[in-house]
């Protein structure tokens, strides 16, 4: 029997053939789903660490930044936008679902909608829903309504939308702290753990700059950023999720050192950008400054 050649360029060869061999295992298995490769979304929040960030207000001109940001470190959100800011920006809203985020109806106009005429709540929801799917061929599943206030009898309307409702349980305010996002951090550091929701908003370039400097926090803390959807699954038409309040603190976070901590580009904080006043109801608050205008 012959022996077969025992020099470099024979061992050269046989590793490039186990290289390309092995690729194709990979390849084929993965179009075959024998192999399956490890995406940042595919994670079981019933065995990992969770959290999900969630984005109220926009779009903005600060929220392509924001999805810069999530995709450069592998995270998933949930932005909860309202539906005349989608109709004025419908390539605005595109862009978060085109991204892979989670795209939910923060309502058509951001009223309060425990304190509007009852006949005025259905065109809320009706409204945005048909903004949102002209602008990303999707129909919303969850909402969030302003200022987390909805009752039983909205809550029914919202199941004839198709809508759950999604609260949080980490409300750090930072539309209240604006530049003061050493406040913000705070509460993010204290308030959350697994599973947790967290109420923002892209509307505030601040905040922009806050989670560009936390996820690597989470990050460290083992804690993988997915949608609403990935961490609690389908939720029931008219169902409620969370609440408007914090929880009891957590602490579960240990913090980083500051050299592990991404610089920010030196420009100025722009102000945030103002919701659409309310035309559609006499008398009703859009909230964000100067009520919207």
């Amino acid at each position: 029997m012959s022996r077969r050649p025992d020099s470099l360029s024979w061992s050269y060869l046989r590793t490039v053939v186990g290289v390309v061999a092995g690729v194709a295992v990979v390849v084929i298995g993965g179009f075959t789903g024998h192999v399956k490769v490890a995406k940042a979304d595919s994670v079981d929040c019933s065995v990992v660490k969770c959290v999900a960030l969630t984005f109220d207000d926009g779009p903005s001109p600060y929220t392509d930044r924001l999805l810069g940001i999530l995709n450069d470190n592998d995270a998933k959100a949930t932005f909860f936008e309202i539906g005349n800011k989608v109709a004025a920006n419908p390539a605005g809203a595109k862009r978060v679902v085109d991204a892979g985020m989670e795209l939910g109806s923060h309502t058509w106009e951001h009223p309060n909608m425990t304190a509007i005429p009852p006949e005025d709540v259905p065109a809320q929801f009706s409204k945005a829903n048909d903004a949102i799917k002209a602008a990303t061929g999707q129909t919303p599943v969850l909402w969030r309504p302003a200022g987390g206030l909805t009752n039983d009898a909205v809550n029914k309307v919202a199941a004839q939308y198709g809508l759950a409702a999604i609260l949080w349980d980490v409300i750090p305010f930072d539309w209240m702290n604006d530049s003061n996002t050493a406040a913000t951090r705070y509460m993010l550091m204290t308030q959350i753990k697994p599973n947790s929701v967290v109420l923002m908003h892209d509307v505030y370039s601040s905040t922009v700059d806050l989670v560009e400097q936390f996820i690597p926090v989470l990050k460290a803390n083992g804690y993988h950023l997915v949608t609403v959807t990935q961490m609690l699954g389908p939720r029931a038409p008219g169902s409620v999720y969370g609440s408007r309040d914090n929880g009891p603190p957590a602490n579960d976070l240990q913090d980083i050192p500051a050299s592990d901590i991404p610089t920010l580009p030196a420009t100025p904080s722009p102000k945030p950008m103002p919701n659409i006043p309310i035309t559609d109801i006499p008398g009703a608050n859009s909230g964000g400054p100067n009520n919207g205008a």
